[in-house]
C-alpha cells in the first residue's frame, strides 16, 4: 500500500501529462470497494473535466516501447513554479 504522506506531489500541484496536457491534482481518494488508492485531478484545458486514475498508474513511468520519443520519464510530472 502506498503511503500518501510520502508522495512527490500533493493536492494543488499542477502536473503535465507526457502527451502535453496540464492538470491540477484535486485530492487523493480510496475506492470504497477495492480500497485502491486513487488520484482525483482536473483538466486545465477545454471543459475542465474531472478525472480519477489509480495512484500507481498516475505515478507510473512512460511505456518506452509504446512511446519511445516521449520527453517525460513519468506519465505525470509536476510543473515547476513559473512554467506553464
Amino acid at each position: 500500500m502506498t503511503d500518501l504522506n510520502n508522495l512527490r506531489m500533493k493536492p494543488g500541484d499542477v502536473v503535465r501529462h507526457f502527451k502535453g496536457n496540464r492538470y491540477e491534482i484535486l485530492c487523493f481518494a480510496k475506492d470504497s470497494e477495492t480500497q485502491e488508492d486513487l488520484v482525483v485531478y482536473r483538466a486545465l484545458y477545454g471543459e475542465g473535466g474531472t478525472w480519477v486514475r489509480p495512484l500507481d498508474m498516475f505515478f507510473s513511468p512512460v511505456d518506452r516501447e509504446k512511446y519511445p520519443h516521449a520527453a517525460q520519464a513519468f506519465r505525470f510530472e509536476r510543473e515547476e513554479a513559473g512554467r506553464g
